[in-house]
């Protein structure tokens, strides 16, 4: 959790006056996706020169081409500053390979803050989560739980929806998606990244146990990715143990 606090605050200190570089992928990429992107993307850097990207890009649609060689090709396109590399990305998104939209889109982003970076004449901070965002909000996924794991009545299932989203309303935060099952409740919600995560769910949980002291005040909160109820339980289950 403590990792999580003020998030926006230490990333405005890094950023100085110039909060408009920040920019919060949209999209939802599994992050073990996203390690292995950035790491061909650095090796790539050091192996192969631009004039090697910039030949291979009109293979991109070829059908004869290995899913890896065109990964390497879109993962070297995106480290160029040049309009051409992200229009090549681009079409690719639009048109190419379902199998390979995800690291098209990392490819499409990288390509695009190079070119702001440039434009701008300044450096541009990237976000990228397991969950991604929105604007400047982050989303997350986060489990609450009864006080004695017994199953939520449709009372509290009713005050959960209420209370939450009443207060959430007050960061300016948007609830995506509630669900039940037995003892838990799970939340998928955009929250700005200038408020405290421990603070925003603190206060949603108290709300809650104005109607009958029910909710456990510990909560889970992950922006990696989401949770099955079954996943859940196991963690739980391995937590008491």
């Amino acid at each position: 959790m403590e990792e999580y606090e003020n998030l926006y605050q230490k990333i405005q200190e890094m950023l100085g006056k110039n909060p408009g570089s920040l920019k919060i992928m949209e999209e939802q990429i599994d992050m073990d996706l996203q390690v292995e992107y950035f790491e061909c993307s650095k090796r790539l850097r050091e192996e192969k020169e631009e004039s090697w990207a910039l030949e291979h890009s009109q293979y991109l649609n070829e059908p004869g081409y290995s899913q890896e060689v065109k990964k390497e090709i879109l993962a070297r396109l995106a480290t160029i500053e040049k309009v051409e590399c992200y229009r090549a990305i681009e079409s690719f998104v639009k048109d190419g390979e379902e199998s390979l939209q995800k690291w098209a889109l990392l490819s499409l982003n990288e390509s695009r803050m190079q070119l702001v970076s440039k434009i701008m004449d300044e450096n541009q901070v990237f976000i990228s989560t397991g969950l991604g965002g929105k604007d400047q909000k982050l989303r997350y996924f986060v489990v609450v739980m009864t006080r004695t794991r017994t199953d939520l009545t449709p009372t509290h299932q009713m005050v959960i929806k209420n209370e939450f989203e009443y207060i959430l309303r007050k960061f300016d935060a948007e609830v995506e998606e509630v669900n039940f099952s037995g003892y838990l409740s799970t939340i998928m919600l955009l929250l700005p990244m200038n408020y405290s995560l421990k603070t925003v769910f603190n206060e949603a949980i108290l709300e809650c146990n104005r109607y009958g002291n029910f909710l456990n005040e510990d909560f889970i909160i992950t922006n990696v990715k989401t949770l099955s109820f079954m996943e859940i339980k196991e963690f739980l289950e391995r937590k008491s143990d």
